[in-house]
């Protein structure tokens, strides 16, 4: 008896001791895998919202982590391009768009588009209705909240001479909110994204006219794109890819669930972003059916896109070299890829 007791005793501690050690195994393997996780930074081009939910998606459903990636969203820095961040290195991907790509290509500092957000331009011009408004070419000798560019002088000359206006207004740069210096009536329109601003009115109860620019002769484009740079596609393609694998899988998720999406945005971004979240269900809502076209791969580019727009803004006068002169010529194949979407 004493033998056995013995005996049992052995074994437990055998036991014991093989527990430990695959507990401790376990853990030195989850710890391994937390160690080898890559650090990996995106730059917003504005607060989070509805462009970038499909990332903030993946965050939440840590789809980042399994493709081994360590990633942080990092907030806009007001009075900084994401361009200049992510050429100067210290974000490895950031929201942009055509314009600011095609910028920074003029000036000799250039990045690359390596995703479509949104597969078509949901941008326009919004002004009050009873400002007297009805049709674009109304806006001749009205006061346009901008920030002027030279792009958007063109754009809108365009769209006033389609409707049968002149082309002619006032152009204010804002010191406040775009919204607030309409409703303040102290412009009468202003560039906005209908998924964003023109539904954000009419949840303020105001009526308002949307002229949208590619119903005015504006050649379509990507807006926003994700972006990188040149030497981050040489140096690291495959953290690059296993960032747009979890990312495409985020946007997919966020166009099959709007709603369960526009939560995930809310609850991952930072406290207090979002204090009116049926607006950011509505905004996610608009967007999720215009991520892609149905029977499309999300993210993917066409050249079509990539030389029109580009070549609108070159002949508008809108890229300027890094002497503040306007460029003649772009290598357009250059702005952008879809190596990471295939």
């Amino acid at each position: 008896m004493k033998n056995i007791k013995i005996l049992l005793i052995i074994i437990f501690a055998v036991f014991l001791a093989l527990g430990a050690y695959v507990l401790k195994s376990k853990f030195d393997g989850q710890k391994k895998i937390v160690e080898k996780l890559t650090p990996f930074t995106v730059i917003l081009d504005w607060t989070p919202n509805t462009n970038h939910t499909g990332m903030y998606v993946a965050l939440a459903k840590g789809w980042y982590k399994d493709e081994g990636l360590d990633v942080k969203i990092l907030p806009y820095a007001s009075g900084t391009a994401p361009d200049v961040l992510v050429t100067s290195g210290k974000a490895d991907v950031g929201v942009s768009s055509a314009e600011g790509v095609v910028s920074s290509a003029a000036a000799g500092n250039p990045v690359v588009s390596i995703a479509a957000i949104v597969q078509h331009n949901t941008s326009g011009f919004m002004a009050l209705s009873d400002s007297g408004i009805k049709t674009a070419k109304d806006l001749d000798n009205k006061i346009y909240g901008g920030y002027g560019s030279p792009i958007e002088k063109a754009i809108l000359h365009k769209i006033i001479t389609t409707d049968g206006g002149k082309g002619e207004y006032k152009n204010v740069n804002l010191d406040v909110a775009a919204m607030q210096a309409l409703t303040n009536k102290q412009i009468d329109f202003f560039w906005v994204f209908e998924g964003w601003e023109v539904i954000q009115a009419k949840k303020q109860g105001l009526n308002v006219v949307y002229f949208p620019s590619i119903n005015y002769g504006i050649a379509d484009y990507y807006t926003p794109v994700l972006m990188t740079s040149p030497s981050a596609i040489k140096q690291k393609p495959e953290v690059l890819r296993k960032f747009m694998t979890a990312t495409r899988k985020g946007y997919q998720y966020a166009i099959e669930h709007p709603k369960e999406s526009a939560d995930l945005l809310i609850a991952t971004a930072p406290k207090g972003t979002f204090p009116d979240t049926g607006f950011i269900e509505e905004s996610q809502r608009f967007l999720s059916a215009r991520y892609v076209d149905k029977g499309r791969q999300w993210g993917l580019q066409d050249k079509k896109a990539w030389q029109e727009y580009p070549q609108f803004i070159i002949d508008a006068g809108g890229a300027l070299d890094k002497n503040g002169k306007p460029i003649k010529k772009l290598n357009f194949d250059s702005l952008y890829t879809n190596e990471f979407i295939n």
